[in-house]
């Protein structure tokens, strides 16, 4: 561990963190850890816990954490998309070299059906685009 410590820790949860002023400035020297705020990225939401005021620095710390933390989450989902279509095109190749009959029985009619959908809802939103950039000129 490091000796220079960070003012805060926020405790990843869903939709958001538990955020803690971490303090070593006391007589034992012990890492103490006070709950200053529940955060949630999705709505935006910063809760003062326990009938607490937050500084100036407190909130500025938290919204530079939400602004990284969804910055962070987004680059994720972008990623997780290029692993899926990497899984596509690995699945495909399974199918065609590797699979027997009975593994594909299994899972043909769920992979089809999935795949309709994807194609039913990037076919949609790709026409939304169109017709949005054609009535923009």
């Amino acid at each position: 561990m490091s000796a220079e410590l960070p003012d805060y820790y926020f405790r990843v949860r869903d939709n958001g963190a538990f955020v803690y002023r971490v303090d070593t400035e006391n007589r034992q020297r012990r890492i103490e850890m006070d709950q200053i705020a529940v955060v949630n990225i999705r709505n935006g939401d910063i809760k003062p816990h326990g009938g607490r005021t937050l500084s100036d620095q407190d909130l500025d710390e938290i919204k530079t954490w939400m602004a990284d933390r969804t910055a962070l989450l987004a680059a994720r989902d972008i990623d997780d998309i290029h692993r899926a279509v990497d899984y596509l095109n690995t699945t495909a190749h399974w199918a065609q070299s590797k699979a027997s009959l009975d593994q594909l029985e299994m899972v043909t009619d769920d992979l089809l059906l999935a795949m309709h959908d994807l194609r039913t809802v990037l076919v949609r939103k790709k026409a939304d685009r169109l017709m949005k950039a054609r009535d923009a000129t």
